[in-house]
């Protein structure tokens, strides 16, 4: 067993039965549904929320009961997701998927955010992996400088399959924008938030209470922020 199984595998003790639960987009999270679809048909009764078309197809094809924000009450229980970097603070990049905007809708409207990752995910300080900001396509150009401005290098995303301009499940562009080492991930993200046309960036700070780290050996240590 891998890294990411064993860390994607071992959020699954936290999902209680009843619980509404988000879930997140990617390799590790791969597991976690696996793993969640298997308790599912063994008896355990959830409901959840995809953060994109791909997790909604495979926790389809896994059997587990998805549900709309609009049939909530309250928020959500637990939300499980991966990142591209975690800091010692549980300060995030996350969006090397794509899923930025609907993984932060999920996880700011759930009462516990859990992630799961390998260790090579495990930063001293962000900065390394190029940060993604979503942008709507309308005027992206002047984006992109306004973006440049603040000490980036932005980039467009291609799709991997044809080279084309990559779309999000929301129609939006990503800029990866190379910031170099972040400091301060709290006040860039609120710098990004104030620019027109940045619809939402990969900075997910002070959200996440717990992070697993799966390491080459099977072996998962936790890091509880609060």
């Amino acid at each position: 067993m891998n890294g990411k199984q064993a860390a994607g595998e071992l959020a699954v003790k936290y999902i209680q039965d009843g619980m509404n639960v988000g879930l997140g987009t990617g390799s590790t999270v791969y597991w976690t549904i696996l793993k969640l679809g298997e308790r599912v048909r063994e008896g355990l009764q959830v409901r959840a929320v995809p953060t994109s078309v791909r997790t909604e197809e495979l926790a389809r094809e896994q059997g587990i009961p998805l549900i709309q924000f609009a049939d909530l009450a309250r928020p959500l229980d637990l939300t499980i997701d991966g990142a591209d970097e975690v800091n010692p603070q549980l300060s995030l990049i996350k969006g090397g998927g794509g899923a930025l905007l609907r993984e932060k809708l999920v996880a700011a409207y759930s009462e516990r955010f859990i992630v799961v990752a390998d260790d090579t995910k495990e930063v001293a300080a962000l900065g390394r992996f190029p940060l993604p900001v979503e942008v709507v396509p309308f005027g992206w150009e002047i984006t992109s400088r306004r973006l440049a401005a603040l000490g980036c290098e932005p980039i467009l995303r291609r799709s991997d399959r044809d080279g084309t301009t990559y779309h999000t499940d929301n129609g939006n562009y990503i800029l990866d924008c190379r910031f170099g080492t972040i400091s301060d991930p709290g006040s860039l993200g609120r710098e990004l938030n104030a620019l027109p046309g940045v619809v939402e960036h990969g900075l997910f700070v002070g959200m996440a209470e717990r992070c697993l780290l799966g390491g080459e050996n099977g072996s998962v240590r936790e890091i509880v922020i609060r």
